[in-house]
């Protein structure tokens, strides 16, 4: 698929259907681009699709399946808008391009040649909850046991969280703006013995049943 050169074009990319829960268009809204009046879609399509769909795929449907309804709050970045963004309109914090190729710039790949994707993410059904004093570890936790990522990052405000998906490499890393801030996990630690009973009252992994698809008969 060639980069979008008009409407229709752009249009037909945004109904790219990602995973059985997304599309493209879910991922390529920004409040920077849209206040700055900047274009923000893929100069190479096909990387951005197989990059949002293995993130889409591995991580986000589970994530529905489980919750409900997510929040995405920032996605897809091209890198004319995230330059843009790190520095230009710097309260934002857009991390440098090099650091987000196979990140939130998802149609470059990273200096090892592999494809990533990252979408910051929120969860109403823990976010309720959060704000009223639950500790964000307890998601982190989950998110460890249950999803096939390489990276989380969290942030104060709703217990959203980066989620970071890259081809070859699950670190499983896990990080933190809010309090307690640093590292809660990376390779070399020892996880949480504990860390279950953090978790006992959450719903069951990909409880919820949705209607059954005619291929899934």
């Amino acid at each position: 698929m060639r980069a979008p050169r008009s409407y229709l074009a752009l249009e037909a990319l945004g109904r790219v259907r990602l995973s059985r829960h997304f599309e493209m268009r879910n991922f390529m809204t920004s409040e920077i681009a849209n206040f700055h009046q900047l274009q923000n879609f893929p100069n190479d399509p096909d990387l951005a699709i197989a990059a949002g769909r293995a993130l889409a795929e591995n991580c986000l449907d589970p994530l529905v399946e489980t919750f409900g309804p997510i929040d995405v709050r920032s996605g897809y970045r091209s890198p004319e808008m995230n330059h843009f963004g790190a520095t230009v309109a710097k309260p934002q914090k857009c991390a440098r391009n090099e650091a987000n190729y196979a990140h939130h710039i998802w149609d470059v790949r990273d200096a090892k040649g592999r494809m990533g994707a990252c979408v910051t993410v929120g969860i109403p059904w823990f976010a309720a909850q959060y704000n009223k004093g639950r500790d964000w570890r307890d998601l982190a936790w989950w998110l460890f046991d249950h999803l096939a990522f390489n990276e989380l990052y969290f942030f104060p405000k709703n217990a959203a969280f980066n989620l970071h998906w890259r081809e070859g490499e699950m670190a499983h890393r896990m990080l933190s703006y809010a309090t307690p801030k640093g590292v809660l996990w990376k390779p070399g630690l020892t996880p949480d013995p504990e860390r279950r009973r953090r978790y006992e009252d959450f719903p069951p992994f990909r409880g919820i049943h949705y209607p059954v698809l005619p291929e899934d008969n």
